[in-house]
């Protein structure tokens, strides 16, 4: 059950440019016009919230978890450099090719709908990840568009029984299972950290996002049984192997601050 699986997720900043073809700011900086943005979803919620609505958010970064045969893969799409285009196109290609397991942190109420309107407005094709059976009938009663269908498996809305009073964070729930969480970092930091020009950080603390959304999709896994515990005590050493011979400073630091062992019982 742990073969063929691509955990992912998302990192996005306000869309200025469709802000400015929207409203005629034309005249307005970045974050200028950002702040146009949070006001106008202010005043939309009455004040209750000034994040963004999925179609007007842009995608900066995509990081993922590929587990695939023995082989153990984090890393984000793309290159620095690459357009919001070439990240939802590589995305994409990765379900054309392998038709993995989805497994995502609140994918199916915003990474998957932001990659949906992005997707639209670039013009990328996605077939297999809109078959639900026309073509391929093993889609008809499982594919990634259906909220109760198991091909993406979103973790929050799962563990919440579907139910939005029931949802936790991501950090809540990572940091009770005795990972680290988020490390010096958070979504409302997205934005200010890409106006100073620090998409290597976004993109870092992205791929520590999935990091624990992969560490509590084996703990789900181990308490669906479709894995033993001896099996999830080698894919926990198997995690950290890896991100001990990464080399890679963010790595080594989520693995420090990990405790040796499981908060839960084996």
């Amino acid at each position: 059950m742990l073969n063929n699986v691509f955990v992912f997720d998302i990192e996005t900043v306000p869309d200025v440019d469709a802000a400015r073809r929207l409203w005629d700011l034309t005249n307005l900086s970045d974050e200028n016009v950002a702040k146009v943005m949070a006001a106008k979803r202010q005043q939309e919620t009455d004040g209750a919230t000034d994040f963004l609505r999925h179609h007007l958010q842009r995608i900066v970064a995509i990081s993922a978890v590929f587990r695939q045969d023995d082989r153990l893969s984090v890393w984000s799409l793309g290159e620095e450099s690459s357009t919001e285009a070439e990240l939802i196109q590589r995305f994409f290609e990765g379900i054309e090719r392998h038709s993995p397991t989805l497994v995502s942190w609140n994918g199916g109420g915003f990474d998957l709908p932001v990659l949906h309107y992005r997707a639209l407005l670039h013009g990328v094709a996605a077939p297999r990840y809109w078959e639900t059976g026309n073509d391929d009938n093993a889609f008809r009663y499982n594919n990634y568009l259906s909220r109760y269908h198991w091909r993406h498996i979103d973790l929050m809305d799962v563990l919440s029984g579907y139910q939005p009073r029931a949802t936790a964070p991501l950090h809540d729930i990572a940091t009770l299972l005795g990972f680290p969480g988020k490390l010096g970092m958070s979504g409302k930091d997205v934005w200010p950290t890409f106006l100073k020009g620090g998409l290597r950080e976004i993109r870092h603390y992205c791929e520590t996002d999935v990091l624990n959304t992969w560490l509590v999709y084996l703990h789900f896994e181990r308490m669906r049984g479709n894995v033993l515990s001896s099996q999830h005590a080698a894919e926990i050493a198997r995690v950290r192997g890896y991100l001990a011979e990464s080399g890679k400073a963010h790595f080594e630091e989520f693995l420090a601050a990990w405790p040796d062992s499981d908060a839960t019982p084996a």
